[in-house]
């Protein structure tokens, strides 16, 4: 199983960076993922490393070799696109087989290992059939099939599950991280998902204007955000502008329009001092209504409730502007308009951000 390594990677059109020297290194074996929202610049990378653009300067290297004047057909990377690209004329057998004709694969050597890649994607039986006879979850299992008979050195996936419904899309992470992990291969997955990318991701990197903004596996990510970019987008929270009123280790109390909070600090080698400028992040879930627990407290009154079955959404109105919170605990229905309630936020949940 090779690695991937992206290099200080430059990517211009014309006067645009859209790769502004990433560096990002996949292990062998890894389903990684590229994240971030439309222009940032991970489906650049993606072409990148198949060999679909041409770094303007920096290395793409796969298992230490550098490949990056090489073509695709060359550096061995399967890609499987959000269009699937299936030609309806074929059967499945001859679409998931055409790689290997193409490569001169002798007969009996393509319908052995087409059959395998057909199994491993749980179609089993199907050879025969046309394209224009599947669902929307078979036909991407074809295009996954395809991509794996040849045996890839990596397996690239732009947005490979955007045309599905929601139902199907959940069953296809599922089944692409099994197919990744059974298959053995190393895996790189551009998305805009933020929910895709923490449910299947060994790793991920967030990218942000050309650049990564933080890279780490989705806990990480999602728990320790490095600044509010990369904890507003994956997921939701809630940003609080305040000043540092004191630093005790890692915990730092904060003065905010409420009072003191206190949070603790994630990035590694930044420490706020006094009277700086920062911002806190409350994840919705973090925030517990009338809790006796120990934490920051805030008050407020409930103006908006969503009903999401196993939880409940709540907007609450404070001195340090509307707070997003999540209640999982959808048997306690709390209306609009009640009495004041009181927020507690765990210090370890509260992370302080540069602003």
């Amino acid at each position: 199983m090779d690695g991937i390594r992206a290099d200080s990677v430059i990517k211009k059109f014309g006067e645009v960076r859209a790769l502004d020297g990433v560096d990002v290194e996949v292990n062998g074996g890894e389903l990684f993922f590229l994240l971030g929202s439309s222009g940032c610049g991970k489906t650049t990378l993606l072409r990148c490393i198949a060999g679909l653009e041409q770094p303007t300067s920096g290395r793409i290297l796969f298992g230490g070799e550098d490949v990056t004047g090489l073509p695709p057909h060359k550096r061995e990377a399967a890609m499987v696109f959000q269009s699937y690209a299936l030609w309806p004329h074929l059967s499945v057998e001859r679409n998931v087989g055409f790689g290997l004709e193409e490569r001169k694969v002798a007969r009996e050597e393509i319908r052995r290992r087409v059959g395998e890649a057909l199994d491993l994607v749980h179609l089993g039986g199907l050879g025969e059939r046309g394209v224009d006879q599947l669902s929307g979850g078979q036909q991407q299992r074809v295009a996954l099939a395809r991509a794996l008979v040849v045996r890839p050195r990596c397996l690239l996936l732009d947005e490979p599950l955007s045309n599905l419904d929601a139902k199907l899309r959940i069953e296809m992470r599922r089944e692409i991280r099994r197919i990744v992990k059974e298959g053995g291969l190393t895996a790189v997955y551009v998305t805009h998902d933020q929910e895709e990318a923490l449910s299947m991701a060994d790793r991920m990197a967030v990218m942000e204007s050309g650049r990564v903004a933080q890279m780490g596996t989705p806990e990480t990510v999602y728990r320790q955000p490095v600044n509010g970019f990369v904890a507003g987008f994956i997921g939701e929270t809630n940003l609080v502008p305040g000043k540092v009123a004191e630093v005790r280790g890692d915990y730092v109390k904060v003065g905010t329009a409420a009072g003191p909070l206190i949070g603790r600090i994630t990035e590694w080698g930044w420490r706020p001092t006094e009277g700086e400028e920062v911002v806190l992040s409350v994840r919705p879930e973090v925030w517990r209504i009338e809790s006796p627990a120990a934490g920051s407290r805030v008050t407020g009154r409930i103006i908006e409730r969503t009903y999401l079955g196993q939880r409940i959404q709540y907007q609450v109105e404070t001195r340090i502007g509307r707070q997003d919170v999540v209640e999982m605990n959808p048997h306690v229905v709390r209306d609009p308009g009640e009495s004041e309630i009181t927020l507690v936020a765990p210090h370890d949940e509260v992370v302080v951000l540069k602003p």
